[in-house]
């Protein structure tokens, strides 16, 4: 899928914000586009159903239009096929933004599901760091292994040099957790790559 309607622009109004990808290994075969200034639009079909949930979330919550097509060798299990979506969305995501300039930079989200509630802290920084305090209860929800969150998002973070805080403030249901997750970091995304008036690198060295 191609986005083709017309682009929003950076803060210079040089260029969509906008990065796709191709990526194969023995393990895995990704393409990858995204928007960063959509409506929620996504195609996706990455091989793990439940992942496939977790990216319509972050898709709609973040109004990021994404494209992906995924196969890997989930015959085995899905960590590889996880993993290296975690790594082409980073590089997508690092691209798209370019020298990172003009744009908030920081944001912080708190978002409830039911009984849960999520915290993420971004800083679209070029310093890649993910902290990570999520205790899943379950070690499956459906045939997804709830470990590979974090393998996802350690993933994502370092290719998008991202420094990410995720904390679950409460909830005990598997499923409730990861959702409020992906819908937090989505819309922290959404917060932290908004333009600012000014246009200026949000650093005190000049850039990112």
């Amino acid at each position: 899928m191609t986005f083709t309607y017309p682009f929003a622009m950076t803060a210079d109004s040089s260029r969509p914000r906008q990065a796709a990808i191709r990526r194969t290994t023995a393990e895995t075969d990704i393409s990858l586009e995204l928007f960063l200034d959509g409506q929620g639009h996504r195609e996706i079909a990455s091989g793990v159903p439940f992942l496939d949930h977790m990216l319509t979330l972050f898709a709609v919550h973040g109004f990021f239009d994404l494209s992906l097509q995924a196969k890997g060798d989930v015959e085995i299990d899905d960590h590889h096929t996880v993993e290296d979506i975690g790594i082409c969305l980073g590089q997508v995501f690092a691209k798209a933004l370019g020298d990172k300039g003009g744009i908030e930079r920081y944001a912080s989200v708190h978002v409830p599901m039911d009984e849960t509630l999520a915290r993420v802290a971004v800083d679209v920084s070029n310093r890649p760091f993910l902290h990570w305090r999520v205790n899943i209860p379950d070690q499956k929800v459906g045939n997804f292994d709830t470990a590979l969150a974090e393998e996802f998002a350690r993933a994502f973070c370092q290719h998008a040099g991202l420094t990410l805080h995720v904390d679950l403030l409460h909830g005990n249901n598997s499923h409730h957790i990861i959702e409020a997750v992906f819908k937090a970091l989505g819309r922290c995304l959404h917060q932290a790559t908004r333009s600012l008036a000014s246009g200026a690198v949000l650093s005190s060295k000049g850039s990112l």
